[in-house]
């Protein structure tokens, strides 16, 4: 065999971050938020339609329950994530992470949301409370079209790297929080749960974040 006079170094550059928060021992937070998020679609049984389909029997709450003292232990846990994130990607201690809007959506069985993006902040995330079996992956989509396109031949029943995959699906698990870029493209599956009543339900929360400057402190 010839000597290989070749350096091969490889590099990687501009990723797509997505970071999972897992709380630990969340089911009483999360009794104590189906709660409220029921009570909250008998006060507003129409709800509002953004990504979700309200033909299907999707619901969607209004975009301000971080404003209400019911979800405060959830901001808590938000705030105290975001500023892991801060602290992990070397954000400036001048500005910190801010919660702008948070609202409620119930998938029952039939249930999806198409894709779309959060125009307007920086950061978004979802918290699931309720996720039955089978109740509907999110699907987050390669930003760069490019790779849509034109894509590359892989090696055969072989796994290819995780950099080359052009769609990522994670399964919701209750106590787990997704955040991810607001400009990423992503969807949810439909809900499929062959769970009992309101079991089947999928109930989530999820949030846009942007970066504000911290208050100065009084001396």
């Amino acid at each position: 065999m010839a000597n290989d006079d070749l350096d091969f170094t490889r590099r990687m550059y501009f990723p797509t971050m997505v970071f999972q928060i897992d709380v630990k021992n969340p089911e009483t937070l999360n009794e104590t938020l189906i709660e409220n998020i029921y009570t909250e679609r008998m006060r507003d049984q129409k709800g509002i339609s953004r990504s979700n389909i309200t033909a299907l029997g999707g619901w969607h709450s209004h975009n301000d329950l971080h404003k209400s003292e019911d979800y405060a232990p959830l901001v808590e846990k938000v705030n105290r994530a975001t500023a892991k994130m801060s602290a992990n990607m070397g954000y400036a201690d001048s500005h910190e992470m801010k919660i702008g809007t948070m609202w409620s959506i119930i998938n029952p069985p039939g249930c999806v949301n198409k894709a779309h993006v959060h125009p307007g902040c920086m950061w978004s995330g979802v918290y699931y409370i309720q996720a039955p079996e089978n109740c509907g992956n999110i699907e987050f989509i390669e930003p760069r079209t490019v790779h849509l396109m034109n894509q590359a031949k892989f090696q055969p029943n072989k796994k290819r790297p995780k950099e080359c995959w052009t769609k990522v699906r994670f399964t919701p698990v209750a106590g787990r929080m997704l955040i991810f870029p607001s400009w990423l493209y992503h969807s949810v599956d439909i809900n499929e749960s062959k769970a009992e009543g309101n079991d089947a339900n999928r109930i989530i929360i999820s949030f846009n974040l942007n970066q504000v400057k911290k208050p100065n402190k009084k001396t």
